[in-house]
């Protein structure tokens, strides 16, 4: 069985374009277009809809899909599991991450593990926790950053604590206080992060029993700190994002203090390949080194 020809129906499906994916994977459109018809004839089944600007999964497809990656996801941890007896000197890491890990975090750790191991590859997957989960689920992510265990089937490995804030216009009655009562809230215009990606704040709230008037949604982290610059609303995100920003705003440790706890989270049970495994290890180490714990 060729690996090689289920690596390009993947990357086919997470490009949505043949034409894309022959230019990620080094080869013609006519040559990747040959190669999906051949899973098709050898499968029995259509696996993918082509329109005229872009490919998808059929029904039949989504049903592969799983098996599919786990074709491809076997013959990478062999390759890993092979090159480890020699050092670990080639792979491919797949690594899921929210804005302010991806931010702040894995720049540094992504520089210090590549000078340790040149010859794994990195693809990271960023998003918010709604996709994080998504790609633990199918096994599109080797080991994803989370703040939301709970919803993971996966093994999960406590980081950090990091707590949350109040992020208010820099005009605010109390922009100048030293926190911001959690009460408050119930009273103010709300920005809010995507309901499925809102846990953090979410949880801060329902602590307090406050169900907020949310103004405004959107996906994006940094648009909500723009928001709130501009008196939009108030909004309630962790103290990793804010990190560094410039924005015109006010941030208030919330009273009672919220917190989340940042996390590893690893699919494969066994702790994943050798490449997920060395990065896990070395994870704990930069943080021992760069993000000291509280005492």
């Amino acid at each position: 069985m060729s690996v090689r020809k289920y690596e390009v129906l993947l990357k086919s499906v997470e490009l949505g374009s043949l034409t894309r994916a022959a230019e990620v994977m080094g080869l013609t459109q006519s040559g990747v277009s040959h190669i999906i018809s051949s899973i098709e004839s050898e499968l029995g089944v259509r696996v993918l809809s082509r329109g005229r600007s872009r490919v998808s999964l059929t029904p039949e497809g989504e049903l592969l899909l799983p098996a599919v990656r786990a074709i491809v996801n076997g013959a990478e941890q062999l390759r890993q599991l092979a090159a480890s007896i020699n050092g670990l000197s080639c792979g491919t890491l797949r690594i899921g991450a929210f804005t302010s890990v991806a931010v702040h975090w894995l720049p540094g750790m992504l520089k210090t593990f590549s000078a340790q191991y040149p010859g794994i590859n990195i693809e990271l997957l960023s998003g918010d926790y709604h996709d994080i989960a998504g790609w633990a689920a199918s096994g599109e992510a080797d080991l994803s950053f989370t703040s939301y265990p709970e919803e993971l089937d996966c093994r999960c490995i406590p980081l950090r604590e990091d707590r949350l804030l109040a992020v208010l216009p820099p005009d605010h009655p109390l922009a100048g206080a030293a926190v911001y009562p959690l009460s408050r809230a119930a009273d103010e215009p709300f920005i809010s992060l995507l309901k499925e990606s809102d846990h953090d704040a979410r949880r801060a709230l329902e602590s307090a029993g406050i169900t907020p008037h949310v103004k405004y949604y959107t996906k994006d982290d940094y648009a909500i700190i723009a928001m709130v610059e501009c008196g939009l609303g108030m909004s309630i995100m962790p103290d990793l994002l804010l990190r560094g920003q410039s924005r015109q705003i006010a941030v208030l440790p919330l009273d009672p203090p919220v917190k989340r706890v940042i996390s590893l989270a690893i699919p494969d049970p066994s702790g994943g390949s050798p490449a997920a495994r060395a990065f896990a290890s070395h994870v704990s180490a930069w943080l021992d080194e760069n993000e000291p714990a509280a005492r």
